[in-house]
This record gives structure tokens, C-alpha cells and sequence, in this order.
């Protein structure tokens, strides 16, 4: 039997100056997990808005894979009552 399942990431972009931040969220068994990410762009580089948003979302996404991981090992260490480390 196939179970098909969608789960949602909803990525907000900030600029202000030369730094970005960008906020990730995952809502997941009614929990929602939120992560943040920054780019600074050096005063010597170019102006490439994109750079900045790419990397600000590619480390808030980085920090929201690692919460979720947190959250696989909290509920297979409360199921086998033992501490457990996932491996992402």
C-alpha cells in the first residue's frame, strides 16, 4: 500500500542593506519547526541580490534539516527508551 504524504516549507526573504536573512518553516504533526539563515555581502563584492537570498535560504534550510533531525531522535529515543543519534 502506497501512502503519500506533503509536507510544506514556507521560506521568508528579508533584505536590509547588505545583509540578508531568511526564516524556514515546516509545520509537522501540528508542531511547527523554524529556522533562520544570514548572508552579508562584503562592501567589495557585487551587487547580486540572488547570491545573498540563495545563501541566506540554503544555511536556514541547513539549520531545519538539523531540527528535524533533533526531532527523529527525540521520538525514536522516547520509543526505544534509549538516547539515539540520526545521522542526516
Amino acid at each position: 500500500m502506497t501512502t503519500a504524504k506533503r509536507f510544506t516549507v514556507s521560506l521568508d526573504v528579508i533584505e536590509e542593506g547588505q545583509v540578508t536573512s531568511a526564516k524556514a518553516r515546516l509545520m509537522i504533526e501540528g508542531e511547527e519547526l523554524v529556522a533562520t539563515g544570514r548572508a552579508q555581502r562584503n562592501p567589495d563584492d557585487p551587487d547580486r541580490p540572488m547570491i545573498g537570498d540563495e545563501l541566506a535560504v540554503a544555511r536556514a534550510l541547513l539549520v531545519l534539516a538539523r531540527e528535524l533531525g533533533h526531532k527523529v531522535d527525540e521520538g525514536i529515543a522516547a520509543y526505544e527508551g534509549h538516547e539515539v543519534h540520526v545521522s542526516l
